[in-house]
């Protein structure tokens, strides 16, 4: 009777403390949520993430230009303009046609003449090419040689002397 009693005081206290409201109605359950199981869902998430990958992927591996600078001087050190330069591929053992690298070019006001490469290279290729360079202007010429390096600019100087008699 003692523990009757106690329960009813509890339960008063607990009903004065809740204002009376039913118990089941103080229970708040969260609406359950499936959004993987929703078709549209899938498909926008799977969009995205397709659009996000090919955006990534075609980001990171975007060509470099291969050029070739060559500086052309006299034996003073000053530029040497309009001379004629040319890079050519002179392969001890010819395994193709080293013709197609064989460019011509003549130098600017600064003494230089530049050479763009970046058709002949591509990506996943290991090295370029070893070229030979020949500038002549007048009774001077100058010869040299310049490895080109993939993705980057080549740069090298020649300074010309007079063609021996």
């Amino acid at each position: 009777m003692v523990i009757a009693k106690v329960n009813d005081h509890c339960h008063r206290i607990l009903r004065l403390l809740t204002f009376d409201i039913p118990r089941k109605a103080l229970i708040i359950k969260a609406p359950k949520s499936k959004p993987m199981t929703t078709s549209a869902f899938r498909s926008v998430l799977t969009y995205a993430l397709l659009v996000g990958a090919l955006v990534l992927g075609a980001s990171c591996n975007k060509e470099k230009p291969t050029t070739v600078v060559i500086s052309v001087k006299d034996a003073d050190g000053r530029p040497v303009p309009e001379a004629y330069v040319r890079l050519y591929a002179n392969p001890a053992v010819p395994l193709a046609d080293a013709s197609r690298l064989k460019m011509e070019a003549m130098t600017s006001g600064g003494g230089k003449a530049e050479f763009d490469y970046s058709g002949f290279f591509e990506q996943g290729q290991a090295g370029f090419a070893v070229l030979d360079i020949l500038t002549y202007k007048d009774t001077m010429y100058a010869e040299g040689i310049i490895k080109v390096l993939e993705e980057e600019t080549n740069e090298e100087t020649l300074i010309m002397e007079v063609i021996p008699q």
